[in-house]
């Protein structure tokens, strides 16, 4: 019983997925019901194609009626413009439907992605989730647009031919369709396998997507590093498993065809060989043989297509299932039932016994801290000790495992997540901007700002003489990551957007880590001009860059070990000045013990 349960609850979640699907089929009613309607037609014109095969032979070609000769011409023009005129609009109509399916499950699916938390993405890789997007969704608009399309047109035409099979030799009707069960068991059986190798090449496939994302955006370390061979050797092996992964899927899809073709090969020389007896015998007409031998070579095209598009009807439902993984995938940060609104103003950041465990590993223990309005508090401490964990509470890029952090004395789990990071802004090591204008960069988290403000910002940040020596100064587009600016420019375009803000909280994470001397000199002066006035917590790689800060903490092994000013903490003798001595050994720290 144990044992069935979780294939009783997949079945129901496959159920429920694909109910999702239909659903979405469903809000397009009427265009479904026209294209239906056009297809009706269409398999309506196919029958009657093979139907107007008996007067063709019995009354043209054996008892040439020249009446019938002028009336068939004219009623196949009059059947063939009537299919194609339900072919163009019932593809129309079906490929819309597909259409705007797959905008809102893309849409859907990319909303999710934003909504979930920071963890989400460092367990993913870009590129998996870009293929998810990009690829999976077009398996399943293929599978929507023109697979259902074709399947729905294929199994009218199937049931009209089989109507005209009836009506002309009921008895030789019935034999060809005791061999159509015959025909679509390769279907179902292969079907199930070309779904499973279906899931297989997709991830296969967000693999490849994974490794070309990371070896373009990391070009430069792969040529500096002399990686080329490394990587090119690396994508082959996985081009190589794709190719195989894809063989195997193409041997499960394409041997239905080859089956049902001889299937159908066997079912017409039976019925040749019987039906030419009957015609000699006088049992039925040579049009009415004819007519049914038509009737029984169209039937074979939408069979064979049903099965071509089985296969792809299940490379669809299996994306489906890797969409809905991500769609259905629940985020542990959310918004309390009743959440409060953090107003505007200057805020107090308590941390209140605070513990936080990441992937069964505590990083922060016991953490006890009130950072008033208006103070800068510096983190100092080792690499990997948890001073950028700490940071990443506030704004609830996590949750705490026990305590309560607190805005003015409210728990930030009890304030509503939009409301809080409206509160906080962020400057991190690595710059982080768009491909777009310096002056949208600048305008991200405030986009109804003015001109004047955009621009008042960018000379605050030190940003302004150097955008104004640009080919069209804030219109200027600055490229993938702005890739066109220099480490320092970057990093001044980044803290323009955090004054534009002008949140009361500011998190700044090694804001200047990875800049040279003179770009730290410009940097550090837009970040002081930054502070003003702000609730201000500092990570520095650089201790001589927080001396100032009204208090400095240190962070070991998730603790913290120490707190004070930098001339207490030099006093002190403990974790900050063995932190200092390590990075200024070749020349005396400010504070620190001269040598004699």
């Amino acid at each position: 019983m144990k044992n069935s349960e979780p294939g009783q609850q997949k079945e129901i979640q496959l159920q429920s997925r694909h109910r999702e699907i239909l659903a979405l089929v469903g809000k397009n009613r009427l265009r479904l019901v026209l294209a239906m309607i056009c297809m009706l037609v269409e398999a309506g014109g196919v029958s009657l194609t093979a139907y107007l095969m008996k007067p063709v032979v019995d009354h043209i070609l054996v008892s040439s009626d020249t009446r019938m000769l002028n009336i068939v011409p004219l009623l196949i023009v009059a059947v063939y413009f009537l299919r194609a005129l339900s072919i163009y609009w019932g593809d129309y109509l079906m490929t819309y439907v597909g259409q705007d399916i797959i905008r809102r499950l893309r849409n859907r699916l990319y909303e999710k992605i934003q909504d979930l938390p920071l963890s989400f993405f460092q367990k993913e890789t870009t590129g998996a989730l870009m293929s998810r997007i990009i690829n999976d969704v077009n398996f399943v608009r293929d599978m929507v647009s023109s697979t259902i399309t074709g399947s729905l047109r294929d199994l009218f035409t199937i049931i009209g031919l089989i109507a005209v099979l009836i009506t002309q030799i009921w008895y030789l009707a019935l034999f060809a369709l005791l061999v159509l069960p015959a025909a679509f068991f390769p279907i179902v059986i292969f079907g199930r396998k070309v779904r499973r190798t279906s899931t297989g090449c997709q991830e296969e496939m967000a693999d490849i997507s994974a490794h070309l994302h990371e070896t373009f955006a990391g070009n430069k370390i792969v040529k500096a590093f002399g990686m080329e061979g490394f990587e090119k050797n690396r994508f082959f092996e996985k081009s190589r498993r794709l190719f195989k992964m894809e063989m195997k899927e193409t041997r499960a899809r394409v041997i239905t065809s080859p089956i049902n073709l001889f299937l159908g090969g066997v079912a017409a020389a039976v019925i040749v060989w019987y039906g030419g007896h009957q015609v000699l015998s006088g049992a039925f007409t040579a049009g009415t043989f004819v007519s049914f031998l038509t009737a029984l070579i169209l039937l074979y095209k939408p069979i064979k297509d049903i099965s071509n598009f089985n296969n792809a009807i299940q490379r669809g439902l299996a994306a489906t299932d890797r969409i809905f993984d991500i769609v259905e995938r629940s985020s542990e940060i959310t918004d309390d039932p009743n959440p409060v609104e953090i107003q505007p103003g200057p805020h107090r950041v308590t941390f209140d016994g605070v513990y936080f465990k990441y992937q069964d590993e505590m990083v922060l223990r016991d953490i006890r801290l009130e950072v008033n309005s208006g103070e800068v508090l510096a983190i100092a401490g080792t690499s990997g000790g948890g001073k950028t964990s700490l940071v990443n509470l506030i704004p609830r890029f996590y949750d705490v495992s026990k305590g309560a952090i607190c805005v003015d004395g409210l728990d930030i789990r009890k304030a509503s997540i939009a409301s809080l990071r409206k509160q906080i802004a962020i400057v991190t090591q690595e710059p982080i901007l768009f491909n777009d204008t310096v002056k949208n960069n600048i305008a991200y988290g405030r986009q109804n700002a003015t001109d004047e403000e955009i621009v008042s910002a960018a000379r605050a940040a030190y940003a302004y003489d150097f955008i104004q020596g640009f080919p069209r100064q804030f219109d200027t587009n600055i490229g993938e990551l702005g890739t066109r600016l220099s480490g320092g420019e970057k990093q001044r375009i980044c803290i323009a957007r955090a004054l534009l803000k002008d949140a009361p909280i500011l998190i700044l994470d090694e804001a200047t880590s990875s800049l040279d001397t003179e770009s730290e000199k410009l940097v550090q002066k837009a970040l002081e001009n930054l502070m003003q006035g702000r609730t201000t917590f500092v990570i520095a790689h650089r201790l001589s860059t927080i001396a100032h800060a009204n208090r400095i903490i240190v962070v070991v092994n998730g603790r913290i070990a120490e707190q004070g000013t930098h001339a207490e903490l030099m006093a002190l003798q403990g974790e900050y000045c063995k932190l200092n001595q390590m990075q200024f050994s070749d020349q005396p720290a400010e504070g620190s013990p001269q040598p004699h």
